[in-house]
């Protein structure tokens, strides 16, 4: 075989719909590692591609919604199980953009890996945490459960890109929601590598899509955008975080603040992740049922 042998790039394209689209307006942006050299161009997402990303996470949204718990577990252990199997390039990624050694960057891929289990563990137990029997005064039955709360924007974190990646967007899709990822900015390979992952995962498409650009750029249309239902603004800075807050108030999102970080800008990813973020996007609803000779009608809310 010659020397002279040319590599063959990659080309990044988003993630939407279960397709892999490049963006709307053709546009692109170089991505360098930690020391500036080129590592590819990634797809700098528009508006039109964040609009779509939202119809597509609609569409999903009833059948993912629907599916039991104990199947979206078995679909996030089988992620765990096809990033285990491409874990040497996700190694190489994750050095490229973090600027780590190869066993840092393993380490760190191990623990991502790690997360999608314990997430997929956490899909069946959730509403019996949350949720139950309420006492009540009177003949009646009072149940509260859990239930998603729609098509969440997720801003991953910018310098975590690939731990702190699956670390948002995991709990959003386990309990039953859909995602329109913004991935990092500078870091986006990772997460577009994800797509692909995701695609081979039996995870139906349109429940996780993934955009790359210019965070500010994607993210201003997603707040304001009548169909979400509510954002995640761990990789927004404080101003960007304000201005997105405003904007989702038109219709009254959720909204899960910045993630709070230490003196040097950064946050332990590693650390237990509890069960904040499954239920930071559900919402619980409460039936109320007669008991004795009138319960053959009960009434919620």
């Amino acid at each position: 075989m010659s020397d002279n042998r040319l590599s063959v790039f990659k080309t990044y394209k988003l993630y939407v719909g279960g397709k892999f689209p490049r963006s709307e307006s053709g546009r692109v942006y170089e991505v360098t590692d930690s020391k500036g050299k080129w590592l590819a161009n990634a797809p700098q997402s528009s508006r039109k591609d964040a609009r779509d990303a939202v119809v597509a996470a609609r569409k999903a949204f009833g059948g993912w919604s629907g599916a039991t718990a104990y199947n979206r577990g078995q679909i996030l252990y089988r992620i765990a199980e096809m990033l285990e199997g491409r874990k040497d390039q996700f190694v190489r990624e994750v050095a490229d953009a973090e600027g780590l050694s190869k066993s840092k960057a393993a380490a760190v891929v191990d623990a991502a890996i790690d997360r999608w289990v314990w997430y997929a563990g956490w899909t069946d137990k959730i509403g019996q945490v949350v949720g139950g029997a309420n006492p009540v005064a009177g003949p009646f039955f009072n149940l509260s459960t859990p239930e998603p709360t729609g098509v969440v924007t997720v801003l991953a974190p910018q310098k975590s890109s690939f731990l702190g990646l699956v670390s948002v967007i995991a709990p959003v899709i386990a309990t039953g929601n859909t995602a329109v990822v913004v991935a990092s900015a500078d870091s986006p390979l990772p997460a577009l590598s994800l797509g692909e992952v995701l695609a081979t995962s039996d995870l139906p498409g349109g429940v996780v899509n993934i955009l790359s650009g210019k965070t500010a750029e994607i993210a201003a249309p997603l707040a304001s955008h009548q169909d979400v239902n509510a954002i995640d603004l761990t990789g927004a800075d404080a101003t960007l975080a304000k201005e997105l807050e405003i904007a989702a108030a038109d219709n009254l999102k959720r909204v899960l603040g910045p993630q709070p970080v230490d003196e040097g800008g950064a946050f332990d990813w590693s650390a237990d992740p509890g069960t904040h973020r499954l239920t930071a996007f559900l919402e619980t609803k409460t039936v109320w049922h007669p008991t004795g000779a009138l319960g053959a009608s009960g009434s919620s809310y």
